[in-house]
């Protein structure tokens, strides 16, 4: 993809997702994710000059001198994305691939955080960690996301997800809201993100294509593994080959959201041809 291109790319997913995140989701993701503001810190004696507002009656009555509450500004919020880029993303049989969906919903968020004056980090992984971008604030920071979601080639086209997770706990030493957007068609997850999700709030975004949920009849049929490349043919017509599917992507699929409940983890399941500015919306209200 050449720089004209991308750039128009960037420019185009700035323009829509921006659009959604400042008039839909930045008083909701405020709302949701609360943090800004002023925290009480301690009390101290009364010094000339102090805001007599701040004064806390209760302490000034037991020691019969005036003491005052001190606030301190709480610091703001980190938002980490944690991207999957690994074969499997890159499908798709509707209008979009799984991977485009995941690039506007990131971008979405992302902007809503930038609103709300919040960091914005991102990991793009695969079996390994392909990119760490850290966190930090602004508009040209969000751009730069945006065109690595684009343009970004993996070295890899397999999925572990437990290594993103302790590479996530090894860069983001204080709480962070977490927002990670894949397929999970991966396992193996459960002991590291229980460990996540106890210092960070987390949700998972499973971003999924209806041709995925069950395999069609179409008789003898050549496919390749999106993660290993593998070619191989398959008998679809077979009632046994469809139904020993769709066993195999139902335990991926319960894997996800029996991690994600027994980590105390939110979920959001958005299939490519659905809205997933209703699924933000209605995940934002539910929890605010």
């Amino acid at each position: 993809m050449d720089t004209k291109e991308l750039l128009k790319k960037v420019r185009k997913i700035e323009i829509k997702t921006r659009r959604l995140s400042d008039h839909i989701f930045g008083g909701e993701y405020h709302s949701t994710f609360k943090g800004r503001g002023m925290t009480f810190s301690e009390v101290r004696q009364y010094q000339f000059g102090d805001d007599v507002r701040n004064i806390d009656w209760n302490v000034t009555a037991r020691y019969n001198e005036p003491f005052i509450k001190v606030f301190e500004e709480e610091r703001e919020l980190t938002m980490m994305l944690m991207v999957d880029i690994s074969g499997s993303e890159f499908f798709g049989t509707e209008e979009q691939f799984k991977n485009e969906v995941v690039t506007e919903i990131a971008a979405t968020l992302a902007f809503s955080a930038t609103q709300n004056n919040d960091k914005i980090g991102l990991i793009l992984f695969s079996d390994t960690i392909e990119l760490y971008i850290p966190p930090k604030k602004g508009r040209s920071h969000v751009l730069r996301i945006i065109r690595e979601l684009i343009e970004f080639k993996p070295q890899s086209k397999k999925t572990d997800f437990a290594e993103a997770l302790k590479f996530l706990s090894s860069v983001m030493k204080k709480k962070a809201i977490v927002f990670v957007l894949s397929d999970f068609m991966t396992d193996d997850y459960l002991h590291t993100m229980k460990i996540a999700a106890k210092r960070h709030d987390m949700t998972g975004i499973r971003v999924y294509d209806k041709r995925e949920e069950e395999m069609p009849n179409l008789g003898v049929v050549q496919m390749q593994d999106g993660e290993t490349g593998e070619l191989m043919l398959v008998n679809t017509s077979s009632k046994k080959v469809r139904l020993d599917y769709g066993k195999y992507y139902q335990n991926k699929v319960n894997y996800y959201k029996e991690s994600f409940s027994k980590s105390g983890a939110g979920t959001i399941h958005c299939r490519v041809d659905e809205s997933y500015v209703k699924k933000l919306l209605g995940y934002f209200k539910a929890r605010a």
